[in-house]
C-alpha cells in the first residue's frame, strides 16, 4: 500500500458513544486504519516493516488507545453537550410547526446525534486520533522489548508468537525501536486521512506523552531490579507499577483530555482516576497470570513465578489481590464521576473501566 493510494478522507467523525461494543468496534477499526496509513507514510525497508506490521496489527486489547477515545468522548460529552443542548433547542424551536419536537421530549440519543453531526468535521477528533495510535505504538515497543531474550524471553504474545520468534532478535529490536520513534512522529507529521496537526495541542501532547514514555522505562527497571527480592513492600510494589504500567495509562487519559479540551479540573480528575486504574490494571494482571490460562491469555500463563517477579499476588495472595483491585477501580470511577459523567448510564469511559474490571486476559 502506498500513502497515494489512501483515500484522503479528512478529518474522520467521532463515534458516538451508545454501547460498549459498538464503540470499541469503531475506534479499533479506525486504528487499524490509521495504522496502516503509518505504515504506507514511513516506508520502511522489509523485514523491518513486515515485523511492525505483525505486532502492531496482532489480537491485542487495545486498551490505551481506547482511553483516549472513551476520555475524548465523556469530556467532549460533559463540556459540550450541556453547551450545545441550548442551540439544539434553540434551532428546533425555529423550525416549521410541523416539524417542531418539544426540547424537554430530547433524549439523550438525539443530543449524541446532534453532537456527532456538530463534531463531523472538527479536526480535534484527529488529534485524538494521532494520540491513540501514539499510546499504541509506545506499548507495542515496550511489550516487543519485554519479550526479548535479554529481558523476559517470552515466546507467545497476543496469541501469536513473540515478534524475535517470528522473525529474529535484531530485527525485532529494530521493531521496537522504530515504533517508539514513530509514536512521536505520528503527533505532527503529515498524513492522509488525517486533518493537518494542531500544532497547541500537539505541544500539550508532547508535554505530557514524553516524561510518562520516559517513566514507563524506568519502571521496567525497578521491575527488574526487583526479581527475586523476598521483602518487597507494597509501597515499593506500587512505585513501580506506578511507572511501568500506569504512566502510559495516565498519559493515554491526559491525551484523549487534552484533544477534547479539559478544563484545568477536568485534568486533575482524569490524573487522578488514571493513578488508581494504572495500579487495579496491574494487579489484575498479576491475578490473571495465576488464574487464567495460557490459549485465554494470549501469552504465556505463570510467567511471573517462572521469573521470581515481585507481584501482588506473591505479596497479599489471591483474594487480598482481587480486593484491593475493585476498591482501585471503585477510586478511579469515583474521580471521574465528580467532574465529568453527566450521564452515568451512557458515558464513554465509565462503561471502559467497567469492561477493564470485567476483563478474563
Amino acid at each position: 500500500m502506498t500513502v497515494s493510494s489512501i483515500p484522503n478522507l479528512m478529518p474522520a467523525s467521532v463515534p458516538s458513544f451508545k454501547n460498549t461494543e459498538q464503540f470499541h468496534h469503531a475506534i479499533r477499526t479506525q486504528l487499524t486504519h490509521d495504522i496502516e496509513v503509518l505504515f504506507a507514510y514511513a516506508e520502511l525497508p522489509s523485514p523491518l516493516i513486515d515485523a511492525c506490521r505483525y505486532v502492531m496489527t496482532g489480537q491485542g486489547k487495545a486498551v490505551r488507545p481506547l482511553l483516549v477515545a472513551s476520555v475524548f468522548a465523556s469530556v467532549t460529552d460533559s463540556s459540550q453537550i450541556n453547551n450545545d443542548a441550548s442551540d439544539v433547542e434553540e434551532r428546533l424551536q425555529s423550525s416549521d410547526a410541523a416539524d417542531f419536537v418539544d426540547p424537554t421530549d430530547l433524549t439523550d440519543d438525539t443530543l449524541s446525534d446532534e453532537l456527532e453531526s456538530l463534531l463531523e468535521n472538527d479536526s480535534d477528533y484527529d488529534m485524538c486520533r494521532r494520540a491513540a495510535l501514539a499510546v499504541e505504538l509506545l506499548h507495542t515497543y515496550s511489550l516487543v522489548h519485554d519479550d526479548l531474550p535479554c529481558m523476559d524471553d517470552d515466546e507467545l504474545r497476543r496469541g501469536q508468537p513473540t515478534c524475535h520468534i517470528a522473525f529474529d532478535e535484531a530485527t525485532a529490536l529494530l521493531a521496537g525501536d522504530v515504533l517508539q520513534t514513530l509514536a512521536f512522529e505520528v503527533l505532527t507529521v503529515e498524513m492522509p486521512t488525517f486533518a493537518h496537526f494542531d500544532a497547541d495541542i500537539a505541544s500539550q501532547l508532547l508535554a505530557v506523552f514524553a516524561p510518562r514514555a520516559r517513566r514507563m522505562v524506568s519502571g521496567q527497571m525497578l521491575d527488574l531490579n526487583a526479581e527475586a527480592k523476598e521483602d518487597i513492600s507494597q509501597n515499593e510494589l506500587e512505585a513501580i507499577h506506578r511507572d511501568k504500567t500506569g504512566a502510559l495509562i495516565e498519559a493515554a487519559m491526559l491525551m484523549g483530555g487534552i484533544c477534547a479540551g479539559a478544563t484545568a479540573l477536568q485534568r486533575m480528575a482524569l490524573q487522578d482516576c488514571a493513578q488508581h486504574i494504572g495500579l487495579a490494571f496491574q494487579v489484575q494482571d498479576d491475578i490473571l497470570d495465576v488464574t487464567t490460562s495460557t490459549d485465554t491469555l494470549g501469552k504465556p500463563a505463570g510467567s511471573d513465578e517462572k521469573l521470581d517477579k515481585s507481584t501482588y499476588v506473591k505479596l497479599m495472595g489471591v483474594e487480598n489481590a482481587k480486593t484491593y483491585a475493585q476498591s482501585l477501580f471503585d477510586e478511579g470511577r469515583t474521580a471521574i464521576v465528580r467532574e465529568l459523567s453527566n450521564n452515568k448510564e451512557n458515558d464513554a469511559l465509565l462503561a471502559l473501566i467497567q469492561w477493564l474490571w470485567a476483563r478474563k486476559k
